[in-house]
């Protein structure tokens, strides 16, 4: 017999129970997450050890950042001896040597997501993972892990197609503010879907606002694109009808989004071809 709050109960009932017992479920349909924080941690640890890696191999003149952050072409992109960064887009790979840099257009096409990891100011990793650490759990809540998971990539991915379609070939872009921004927006579609009411996200939203477009340096382009990606994601996530279909209509939706930001990538490189 197993112990029970009450008595005991025989281990066949206990068993046929469980398999009998919907699993629970997250508000928009997810399985629910005993720990909403764990997808959150995972991606901090993924990120805090490419930053690492970045440092101990040269900082902002690692090679890491040249194969992992966003190029928009290929071209000769090395650091001069006082620390600025240098550009000869359209240089081929016999021209450059060993200061070859490709980019998206070339078919490097792993910089659309591997940017949304690679940071090398520990301020900017510092902020960024703060951020992930406040809104993740959040969202992973009402989502589940794979919903979460699905929405911190497409953000990462909106951020890195904005930029590519926005950004010349001479900037290097990287880091999960993209991704972060596409929680902030998704964020949004969750506070509207329960109670239309957003003056209590109004101070983060300013906040936002105000260190994407006064800092220098920023990559405005990126924020934009994660957040308007963040939105599009959780409304197709959130406004999903409620059914024994749903999850089905999720993927559909979600598959569709990633086909459009596919062909918006395949467009721009046909422009720069």
């Amino acid at each position: 017999m197993t112990d029970a709050a009450v008595g005991f109960q025989c281990p066949t009932c206990v068993a046929e129970g469980a398999r009998c017992t919907r699993a629970g479920r997250a508000t928009y349909g997810g399985r629910a997450s005993s720990n909403p924080m764990l997808t959150s941690s995972v991606l901090i640890g993924i990120n805090v050890v490419v930053w690492i890696a970045i440092l101990v191999t040269g900082g902002n003149r690692s090679r890491l950042v040249d194969l992992l952050g966003l190029h928009t072409d290929g071209g000769c992109f090395f650091v001069t001896g006082d620390g600025r960064a240098s550009f000869d887009a359209g240089a081929t790979p016999a021209m450059c040597g060993d200061f070859y840099v490709g980019g998206v257009a070339d078919g490097w096409l792993w910089q659309l997501l591997s940017n949304a990891f690679v940071h090398v100011e520990i301020w900017h990793i510092a902020g960024n993972m703060l951020a992930l650490a406040f809104l993740g759990p959040q969202l992973e809540a009402v989502l589940g892990r794979a919903r979460f998971v699905a929405l911190y990539l497409l953000s990462a991915l909106a951020g890195s197609v904005a930029v590519y379609l926005l950004v010349g070939p001479a900037t290097v872009t990287y880091g999960a503010s993209g991704a972060i921004f596409g929680l902030v927006g998704a964020l949004v579609v969750r506070t509207l879907k329960v109670d239309r009411d957003l003056s209590a996200l109004l101070p983060l939203l300013v906040m936002s606002a105000v260190f994407t477009f006064v800092i220098p340096d920023i990559s405005w382009q990126g924020h934009l694109g994660g957040f308007l990606g963040g939105l599009a994601t959780m409304a197709l996530l959130v406004y999903a009808p409620r059914g024994p279909r749903r999850t089905a209509v999720q993927v559909a939706a979600l598959a569709g989004l990633t086909v459009l930001l596919v062909l918006v990538v395949l467009a721009r490189t046909l422009v720069l071809a």
